[in-house]
């Protein structure tokens, strides 16, 4: 499938920003994940929701993050509230059919990412 994200920004901390991954195909059967790549470091895991709607997140988002699917509409959501600076990133949404969720190495489609900005 070909990914397309979008709702990236500017906010200042302690805000949110919603992020959408929209795929060009059925999404049912695929792990969906967000990872993040910050100025100078890794790309990095995010959240991920497999297929049978498990969700996992990075101690670092656990409870200002939330993602979501909507496999009717192929798409998935990632909801941050309580924003910080080092959010800043650049955001991709990936799948995979493989059931992984947190390696990037195990996503085999990748969105060209959206940059989200943290101001303090």
């Amino acid at each position: 499938v070909q990914l397309v994200e979008s709702g990236g920004g500017l906010v200042q901390a302690g805000g949110s920003l919603r992020l959408s991954c929209a795929a060009s195909g059925r999404i049912r059967s695929y792990v969906m994940g967000w990872f993040r790549q910050a100025p100078r470091k890794d790309r990095e895991f995010v959240a991920a929701v497999h297929w049978s709607g498990s969700t996992y997140y990075a101690d670092s988002v656990k409870g200002r993050f939330t993602i979501s699917r909507d496999n009717d509409k192929n798409t998935v959501y990632l909801q941050m509230n309580s924003l910080k600076p080092e959010d800043t990133a650049v955001y991709y949404c990936a799948a995979n059919q493989y059931g992984s969720v947190y390696s990037p190495n195990e996503y085999n489609s990748w969105g060209q990412g959206t940059q989200g900005t943290v101001s303090s």
